[in-house]
């Protein structure tokens, strides 16, 4: 038997409290695509997963060939056993070998590139290039664990350099940063919530802030009851582009408020932080100076001139990076976690009472002995893998060699000529997506990112035929219903930006994952609603709206 109206509305209202990547199943199933997405299925447009449809080739020919040398320097270590049995690279003489190598597979993909790293690294970073090749040989192998733990040596130079290109760029920056090289960023936010709980820098009752709309992530991990945090909402206001008021700023200045977590650019709305809010902040950490500040930049290099918040007030910023959007790398799983060498953290350990400062010495004894002192990024490292698995802890090697090529083709990109590429690609998309919709409106703000997109309902609506018809709409309409309608009707798929803490009705589209003709089919599809439901309206209330209005 069929279910009724009531019975289906009654669903998708129960489903609404779901978190949006696991609303996204259900409607991929309302489009026909069964509980989990099919490549094969290219009738469906799924736009509500942000993993890019395009990738970084060069680094990734450099890294197979980079392994091809490697085999045979494993090979040449135990020539005289033919049974498959290879051993570690010698160092000695191995960046002859390597010159031999790239002489000998000239205009092979990957070979130019790879010789260009090893001279950049030895060159402009005044690096051992034989170091550097052994580090990446022996990474790329896999033969050994993780030395030091926390990231392999001239690894962490280098993603440093890149750190700074990108996050950093021409802003004054005093001092170093330590860098932690974690499993995406994912495995980054898991180890940061567990490591400040463990060393009682937030507990339960404590009050943390968060710059919504954010990663759902943010949201859901302070309700846990690992953590029973009271969240504090920093609201960006969709009618000033997405920015912060300084009056929601200003809830920072609360000594209650132990934390500010920060997307930046953010997710979904895909804005950077002005310079005015990001010196705005500055100045509060003045006041401030107990203040942790953690900002997530995975989305900054698609951004035009980016600074990050670690760039103004570094003492006081965890930085989180991953690089699986801007490479098309999320199933690399590459992350690093970035804290400067004289930090509030460390300051907070040394603060605590002296019977939790016996308690965390007694957790951290067993790898050091000097517990009192181990950094807060060290005890990141210790407490991924439960400390007393601290002696196998750090990203496997041949992720670090990855993230190193990565770091080494951006930083060798002087002119920027595959950062250009992707700002195109994904600002055609978007151009596409909202001329099919009716939105014809100049993109002009410098902050904008565009690796996504929000379609505000309850904004756009109100711009394109005024309040009335709003109020309506969100009256007689149930929560989630645009999106199922969608998903039914259209076979598109977004997630739902009440999800990411947006405070109106609206829909997240990634602008990564599909092509621009796909953006102009789910632009129709979404105008072609939106027309129904005008007419709906001018039925219900006897007035004329044009439903062919273009903003």
């Amino acid at each position: 038997m069929a279910k009724s109206s009531k019975g289906s509305s009654d669903e998708q209202a129960a489903m609404a409290a779901l978190s949006p990547f696991e609303l996204k199943d259900e409607l991929i199933k309302a489009a026909g695509g069964g509980a989990v997405e099919r490549a094969a299925n290219a009738s469906m447009l799924n736009a509500g997963r942000g993993n890019p449809n395009f990738l970084a080739t060069i680094p990734r020919h450099g890294f197979w060939q980079l392994g091809l040398f490697a085999m045979r320097e494993s090979e040449r270590s135990f020539a005289y056993m033919p049974e498959g049995v290879g051993g570690f690279p010698k160092r000695e003489g191995l960046t002859e070998r390597f010159e031999l190598f790239l002489r000998e597979n000239r205009g092979v993909p990957g070979i130019d590139f790879l010789g260009g790293a090893v001279s950049y690294v030895r060159d402009q970073l005044g690096l051992s290039a034989g170091d550097f090749l052994y580090e990446m040989c022996e990474g790329i192998l896999a033969s050994n664990y993780p030395v030091p733990d926390r990231m392999l040596k001239l690894s962490e130079i280098i993603v440093g350099q890149y750190l700074r290109r990108e996050m950093i760029g021409k802003h004054p920056f005093v001092g170093e940063f330590d860098i932690f090289a974690v499993e995406g960023g994912t495995a980054a936010m898991t180890y940061i919530f567990n490591t400040m709980r463990e060393n009682h820098l937030i507990k339960a009752g404590d009050t943390i802030a968060l710059g919504m709309p954010i990663f759902t992530p943010y949201i859901e991990i302070p309700r846990l009851n690992d953590y029973q945090l009271n969240v504090v909402n920093l609201d960006a206001d969709v009618k000033k582009n997405w920015q912060y008021s300084k009056k929601e700023l200003d809830k920072l200045r609360d000594p209650k408020v132990k934390a500010f977590f920060l997307v930046n650019p953010s997710n979904p709305p895909s804005v950077k932080m002005d310079a005015t809010s990001l010196e705005y902040i500055a100045e509060i950490v003045k006041e401030r100076p107990d203040l942790i500040l953690l900002t997530d930049d995975v989305y900054g290099t698609f951004a035009d001139d980016f600074v990050s918040l670690f760039a103004l007030a570094p003492k006081n910023t965890i930085l989180v990076y991953s690089y699986s959007k801007y490479f098309g790398a999320t199933g690399w799983r590459l992350g690093t976690i970035a804290t400067h060498r004289d930090n509030v953290l460390d300051k907070l350990l040394a603060e605590l009472p002296k019977d939790v400062k016996k308690e965390l010495h007694h957790r951290y004894e067993s790898i050091t002995t000097e517990p009192d002192k181990l950094k807060f990024i060290d005890r990141l490292v210790a407490d991924s893998r439960t400390v007393a698995l601290n002696h196998t802890a750090g990203l496997s090697t041949p992720q670090q060699v990855q993230m190193v090529l990565f770091s080494l083709f951006s930083l060798m990109d002087t002119r920027d000529a595959y950062k250009n590429a992707l700002k195109r690609l994904i600002r055609n998309r978007k151009q596409a997506l909202y001329e099919e919709m009716g939105i014809s409106f100049a993109d002009d703000d410098p902050n904008q990112v565009d690796y996504y997109t929000i379609l505000d309902m309850e904004f756009l609506g109100e711009r394109m035929y005024g309040r009335e018809f709003v109020d309506w709409l969100l009256t007689n309409t149930a929560r989630p219903d645009l999106l199922f309608r969608l998903a039914r009707e259209a076979r598109v798929v977004l997630l739902p930006g009440l999800g990411f803490g947006t405070l109106h009705p609206s829909g997240r589209v990634s602008l990564a994952n599909l092509n621009e003709s796909d953006y102009r089919q789910i632009g129709r599809a979404i105008r072609k609603l939106t027309e129904e439901y005008v007419d709906r309206y001018n039925a219900a209330s006897g007035k004329k709206l044009d439903k062919n209005k273009v903003l």
